[in-house]
């Protein structure tokens, strides 16, 4: 493999010819070789539009020259448009701070700005990855803003898809709105539900985690760029901190604000572990769902089989015919990671230490990693599985028939208990809960129907 040879403040480093990274990148790729995971696109992304849109802060200052920085915007906006998107490659789990991806960024930025220049990659004479793309910028102030913007990018695809779950949730409820059911508390006979009553409190669930994603953006908008290293804001012009939120906002259309206190933007994590608690919250709901479903669809001889699910693959590689809630089971695995990425952020969020938190890439990777495969456990889950559930209303009607549950309807009528020996007796000799009062004369046909009566089951109050 041809190689060239970069320098750096530690001397010279070996790097391939053909990389637009530079000596500190492959430094990185040398010290941590630890995942084999690459940084998240949204991750790059964003770092890169802070450094497109510092460039044009540091040019109307004055600060950096306009050939240099219309150079630095053009590789930006090439990147932007999905070109070298192989040149990120540090592992998440790296330096702390981020400074090896905020240094891998800076340095392909510059090689591609000076081949548009004219000049060779590597020869950082005229243009250089720390003077002119990281003016006025430190990894201390870059990374958490970098962290934000990925972060309200990455929101709206899954808020998008949290709704439109949502949605179906709740079309299933109309759809299912009349299925008497048994109810089942502790897994146990319950008093009756109707089970679009059921799937309408999925809904409201899903829909008040939706709520609390788009709660954390405020926090989110609030930049603390412009601190550089400390929050002091050394070696960064006033002018250059109000442009640079102005030239964020204008190019990626979120409205940014300048943080009030640029110290306590860079030590607190709080934006990122709200945010995350917030997944958590969604992912504990969403895999309590899936859980359900599964209870329900389970059988389909010897479980419950209220409810069909879509068969979307063989469930076996033994037993011919057998299928599995392969979705449900999938949307469980996911929620499970999205929790366990929670408690490492929770974890990273703590351990700041003074002017700043240095596990700041395991936030971002976790952060970015659990939003994305939230989305899309979200929408295979929802197109696969919830948007296809049948009802089995045939089995419901039977188990509702036998339920204990319905000798509460009894207890305002003939008391607590001699409702409870009818559901002694019932349980001893296998008879139901209403050929026992009519045998026993506790009350009439007429005036058991009256109360049996579907819309007494299941909503407040007693039948006249």
């Amino acid at each position: 493999m041809a190689t060239r040879v970069e320098k750096d403040s530690m001397g010279e480093m070996t790097v391939p010819e053909s990389a637009y990274y530079g000596a500190q990148t492959a430094r990185a790729l040398h010290n941590f070789p630890i995942s084999g995971l690459k940084p998240h696109p949204a991750f790059v992304w964003a770092t890169v539009i802070i450094k497109k849109c510092a460039a044009r802060a540091n040019i109307s200052t004055g600060r950096l020259p306009d050939n240099i920085g219309s150079a630095i915007i053009s590789a930006a906006d090439e990147v932007l448009a999905g070109e070298l998107a192989d040149q990120f490659v540090v592992d998440p789990f790296q330096a702390g701070a981020g400074t090896s991806h905020n240094m891998n960024v800076n340095e392909v930025l510059a090689n591609r700005a000076l081949e548009l220049l004219g000049e060779k990659r590597g020869d950082f004479t005229r243009l250089h990855p720390n003077d002119h793309v990281n003016m006025a910028q430190s990894t201390n102030d870059v990374i958490p803003t970098a962290i934000r913007l990925a972060s309200l990018e990455m929101l709206d695809p899954l808020l998008e898809q949290l709704e439109r779950v949502e949605l179906s949730l709740s079309e299933k409820s109309k759809e299912f709105d009349w299925i008497l059911k048994s109810g089942r508390t502790h897994l146990q006979d319950a008093v009756p539900i109707r089970m679009g009553q059921e799937f309408g409190a999925y809904a409201t669930a899903i829909r008040k985690n939706r709520e609390g994603l788009e709660g954390c953006i405020p926090a989110l908008l609030e930049l603390g760029i412009g601190g550089t290293a400390v929050g002091t804001g050394l070696n960064a012009e006033p002018a250059y901190i109000t442009s640079i939120i102005e030239e964020l906002s204008l190019a990626t259309g979120f409205p940014l604000i300048g943080s009030n206190d640029l110290f306590e933007s860079m030590q607190n994590m709080d934006p990122f572990l709200a945010l995350s608690s917030a997944l958590r919250r969604t992912a504990v709901n969403l895999g309590r769902i899936a859980n359900d479903l599964r209870l329900l669809a389970s059988g389909p001889r010897t479980g419950f089989d209220e409810i069909r699910l879509p068969a979307i693959q063989p469930g076996s590689s033994i037993m011919p015919g057998k299928i599995n809630p392969s979705m449900a089971e999938m949307t469980n695995m996911v929620c499970f990671q999205v929790i366990g990425s929670d408690q490492a952020i929770t974890l990273a969020s703590q351990a700041g230490q003074l002017e700043l938190n240095v596990m700041m890439p395991l936030i971002s990777w976790n952060l970015t990693f659990s939003m994305e495969i939230l989305k899309n456990c979200v929408q295979k889950f929802n197109e696969s599985c919830i948007s296809g559930i049948s009802a089995n209303e045939s089995r419901c009607n039977r188990y509702l028939e036998e339920s204990l549950g319905l000798v509460t309807v009894l207890a305002p009528y003939i008391g607590y208990n001699a409702s409870a020996e009818i559901a002694k007796e019932s349980v001893a000799n296998a008879r139901s809960i209403r050929e026992i009062v009519l045998e026993q004369k506790l009350m009439s046909e007429e005036d058991l129907d009256i109360i049996m009566q579907p819309a007494h089951l299941t909503e407040p109050g007693l039948p006249k």
